[in-house]
């Protein structure tokens, strides 16, 4: 996908009027050569997020998160499975680098049949509807049982998707994994989603994950990509365990 940002840089030498002259986000004019350095910059960032070191670095973390981690893994897959004998992880399709879907694997946190259960809600809760469309969350999650609130509220849930990073279907740090149809809500700004590997955590997940509003968290999550840097995501991975643990934004 770092030739479709190199498609943008390639149209602003072109004599279109469009190369010439383009608008920022707040109505200001920005000229060619601003937009070719923008998105010249936007190729490095991309370049080096998928580069030898951050893959490295997510080969080594995921193998050693699954090897330390194995108790505490088997012992929710346990807990999951006595509850109502239903599988414990579960694969949901999402959209990754260069538009390829993968199953990205978390603890199930939900009763069976969840989709049944949310359109039921939803169509006898015109507050939960408003609250669904604005921000694709439920606060009073009724398809969440008690182990699943619990392993929300601590992120263990998402301790399956090291499997994704070991794959090199995710990374450690990145934006958020999304599906495919929540790519038509985000315009001009789906390609950041398609440029790089989603991530288990990330800048969006430390920033008050889903107390921000939807907005938000599609300007945290181009943010992280158009300013990659190995000291942003330094950052960001100290920055989890303090928002693990304060379970800011958990749902």
């Amino acid at each position: 996908m770092g030739a479709e940002a190199a498609k943008s840089v390639d149209s602003t030498r072109s004599g279109s009027p469009g190369a010439r002259r383009r608008s920022r986000a707040d109505g200001s004019r920005v000229s060619a050569r601003e937009h070719v350095i923008t998105d010249r910059t936007l190729i490095a960032a991309v370049q080096k997020a998928n580069g030898f070191g951050k893959r490295a670095f997510d080969v080594v973390s995921s193998l050693a998160g699954l090897l330390v981690l194995s108790p505490a893994l088997l012992t929710v897959a346990l807990l999951i499975w006595a509850q109502d004998g239903g599988p414990a992880i579960y694969g949901h399709k999402r959209i990754g680098r260069q538009g390829r879907t993968f199953k990205c694997w978390k603890f199930r946190s939900m009763v069976r049949k969840g989709d049944e259960v949310l359109a039921a809600h939803l169509a006898t809760n015109p507050e939960a509807e408003k609250e669904w469309i604005a921000t694709q969350k439920l606060s009073d999650d009724p398809r969440v049982t008690m182990i699943g609130r619990f392993i929300r509220k601590t992120s263990l849930d998402e301790l399956p998707q090291l499997w994704n990073v070991l794959f090199g279907e995710m990374s450690v740090i990145g934006p958020r994994p999304i599906v495919r149809s929540e790519l038509d809500r985000y315009g001009k700004d789906r390609r950041f989603y398609l440029l790089v590997r989603p991530g288990i955590t990330g800048l969006w997940q430390v920033s008050g994950r889903s107390s921000t509003t939807y907005s938000r968290r599609v300007e945290l999550d181009r943010l992280y990509v158009e300013s990659w840097s190995y000291a942003q995501d330094a950052e960001i991975l100290l920055r989890t365990p303090l928002a693990v643990l304060k379970g800011d934004g958990a749902v």
